[in-house]
C-alpha cells in the first residue's frame, strides 16, 4: 500500500486535533477572562530505509493569546477587572500559585474568597478568608475592606489585599485547568503595587467568534481534502493490484 495513504491519514488526524482546539476557543467566547490558544501545523520528515521523500503533518500549540479582553460593567461588588496588564494570583488544585484575569469572585460558606471556577484567591499570607460581612469593598490596589455583620456603617475593617503580579510573558504557560502557570523552576513574582483593579467590572474572553468560525470552516475543508487524498491513494492501490494480477 502506498505510503501516501498514511501521510494523508496523519494530516486528517492532526486537522481533527486542531479543530478540537479551535472548538474549545469558540466554546469559551463568552467565558470571563478566557485566553485563546494558538494552533499551527508543521511538517515532520519521515525517516527510514531510503530517502526521506515524505513528511507527516503535526499540530502543535505554540502559545496562548495573552491580549486583553473587553471590559464589561456588572455593578457587582465581588466582580473585579484588571486595568491594563497584570494577573490575579490564585491557588491551583495542587495548592501551587497560578494566575488568572477572571475576576468573577465569590465567598464560600467557609469564608474563602474564590474565583468562579473555585480557585482560592491569594492575599498577603495565603488564601484570603473573609469574615461575615454586610458589605465587601475591593479597592483599586486590591485591598479588601468589609463592614462586619451587625456593625455600624461607619465601621470599616481591612481584611487582606489581593496579590496582583506582573510576571514575564515568557515565563508563563497555560495548562489544562485554564490557569497560567510558571514554567520550570521560575520563582513566583512579588506583588506589584502598580497594578490596579476596577470593581464592578469583568474582563471578557479575547476569542473572536467570527475568526474562530472562519478557522473552523477552513479546517473542515482541509479535513475533506485529506480524506480525498486517502480515497485516491486507496483507488490507485486497487488499480495497481489489478494490473499486477493481469500480468
Amino acid at each position: 500500500m502506498d505510503r501516501s495513504l498514511f501521510v494523508a491519514m496523519s494530516g486528517a488526524k492532526q486537522t481533527m486535533l486542531a479543530q478540537t482546539s479551535n472548538a474549545n476557543n469558540l466554546a469559551n467566547a463568552q467565558t470571563t477572562g478566557f485566553k485563546s490558544d494558538f494552533e499551527q501545523f508543521r511538517s515532520m520528515p519521515v525517516y527510514g530505509p531510503g530517502q526521506p521523500t515524505r513528511v507527516y503533518a503535526m499540530t502543535e500549540r505554540p502559545g496562548t493569546n495573552l491580549m486583553h479582553g473587553t471590559l464589561q460593567t456588572t455593578g457587582r461588588d465581588l466582580d473585579v477587572a484588571i486595568d491594563g496588564g497584570g494577573w490575579l494570583a490564585v491557588q491551583d488544585k495542587t495548592e501551587n500559585e497560578a494566575y488568572t484575569r477572571a475576576g468573577e469572585l465569590r465567598v464560600t460558606p467557609e469564608g474563602f474568597l474564590q474565583t468562579g471556577t473555585g480557585s482560592a484567591v491569594i492575599g498577603n499570607s495565603g488564601p484570603i478568608v473573609i469574615p461575615q460581612a454586610d458589605k465587601i469593598d475591593i479597592a483599586t490596589d486590591g485591598t479588601i475592606s468589609i463592614i462586619p455583620t451587625g456593625s455600624e456603617i461607619t465601621t470599616l475593617l481591612v481584611v487582606d489585599r489581593i496579590k496582583l503580579v506582573q510576571p514575564e510573558f515568557k515565563d508563563l504557560e497555560k495548562l489544562n485547568d485554564g490557569l497560567m502557570h510558571l514554567k520550570g523552576d521560575v520563582d513566583p513574582p512579588l506583588a506589584d503595587a502598580n497594578i490596579s483593579l476596577i470593581q464592578g467590572s469583568l474582563e471578557g474572553s479575547n476569542v473572536s467568534a467570527v475568526d474562530a468560525m472562519v478557522e473552523m470552516i477552513e479546517l473542515a475543508r482541509n479535513y475533506e481534502l485529506q480524506v480525498k487524498v486517502m480515497k485516491t491513494a486507496d483507488e490507485n492501490s486497487g488499480a495497481a493490484t489489478k494490473l499486477m494480477q493481469m500480468s
